[in-house]
Formats: C-alpha cells, structure tokens, sequence
C-alpha cells in the first residue's frame, strides 16, 4: 500500500493519474447515463411484447425514402427533421408508450429526447432500428 501511495504522491505521475481517472469516469458516464435516463433500448423480442399487450405508438423516425421501402406494422411515419414541428399529430398519444424507431437506432435517442421535451412519459426506442426488425424476419409492411 504504501508503494500505491508514493507512486500516486510522486509528481511525475500525474498525467498517468489523469488518465486513469479519464478513463474510468468514461466507462462511467454510459452506465448512469443509461440508469437516469426516462427512456430505455427494446430488443425485438420486447417490443413484439408490448405491441401485443399494450397498445404503444410505433413512431417511425426515418426520410420519407427509408419509411417507402418498408415499417412496423401500424408504424406512423413522423422523420425526425420534422418532429418538433408536427409534435401535434402525436399528442393526443402522449399517456401511451410510445416505441421509437429509425434504421439503424442512432436518430432514435435524438427523437426521444425531443418527445420527453413534449411531455411524452414512456418512450423506448427499438434497439437496432428497423434494419434489427427485418434481419430477426419480423413483419414488415409496404
């Protein structure tokens, strides 16, 4: 223990320190993050749950090009360039779970920090997008 002390005391040490610090704060920071956060990833397997148990808002976040060449069953198609601005449509939504999605899972976060800001309560977002949907050979409709 001692050692431990002397070789963090020791003033050419510092940036190793740092770094170790740095390091752990970044592994960290997704962890809570992810904790915190209103909002949580869905599998496939969860979200064809509560599509049939519940009765969620299947959000499709994608261009008008992607939603064209296929979506959730039931899915509707607000893309994320234009939610805040059409937040009007979905409103009357906003006591039901609502499940995000994009074609990959990356726009989704941005879109449900956008629909929390509006004062929707239980949105998850479909972990891995529309692309996780189709791959695991779910229905898709045209």
């Amino acid at each position: 223990m001692p050692e431990i002390v002397a070789f963090l005391t020791h003033g050419h040490n510092w940036l190793l320190l740092l770094v170790f610090v740095a390091s752990g704060a970044m592994l960290l920071v997704p962890l809570v993050r992810g904790r915190l956060s209103p909002s949580r990833e869905l599998g496939t397997l969860d979200v064809t749950r509560l599509l049939n148990k519940g009765n969620p808002l299947v959000l499709d976040v994608r261009e008008a090009k992607e939603f064209d060449g296929g979506r959730l069953p039931n899915a509707v198609h607000i893309p994320l360039s234009q939610l805040k601005d059409r937040a009007g449509e979905i409103a009357k939504f906003a006591s039901r779970p609502v499940i995000v999605y994009c074609e990959r899972g990356v726009r989704a976060g941005a879109a449900i920090g956008a629909l929390t800001k509006l004062g929707f309560k239980e949105v998850q977002s479909l972990r891995g997008g529309f692309r996780a949907w189709k791959d695991a050979g779910l229905p898709v409709t045209k």
